[in-house]
């Protein structure tokens, strides 16, 4: 299996790290697309990427870093490394940036997306 983890923050990668426990083997990729934006730090791309090489031991785990749109650098993502599932979060994941979720490139990208997507919740359950 090969999953994509569009992330721009610690938080996010987290996130769909725990979810991923369990879900993928040494067998699989799991490929960390971070997007580089304007109004960004690059560092945190660069955090969270690092992240799930800490926290994900058994799959294969790859860092794409993008720049431009990212609703178009996750759908060209999917296409590039023939995808099966991606997981998104409904906002940035950063609690001080963040928005009312679902965020806009969530929006843009479930009605066109060609493989599953898994949404994380905004926050963890309590």
């Amino acid at each position: 299996m090969k999953v994509l983890v569009a992330t721009a923050s610690v938080h996010t990668t987290a996130a769909a790290c725990d979810y991923l426990d369990g879900r993928v083997s040494a067998n699989d990729t799991v490929y960390i697309l971070t997007v580089e934006e304007p109004d960004r730090d690059p560092r945190d791309t660069g955090d969270a990427a690092n992240v799930a090489r800490v926290r994900l031991l058994e799959p294969t785990v790859e860092s794409l870093n993008k720049s431009g749109e990212p609703a178009d650098a996750i759908i060209n993502a999917v296409a590039e490394h023939d995808i099966d599932e991606i997981i998104l979060a409904t906002t940035s994941g950063d609690p001080e940036r963040a928005g009312t979720p679902p965020g806009s490139t969530v929006i843009e990208l479930l009605a066109d997306l060609p493989v599953p997507a898994i949404v994380l919740p905004s926050q963890a359950p309590n």
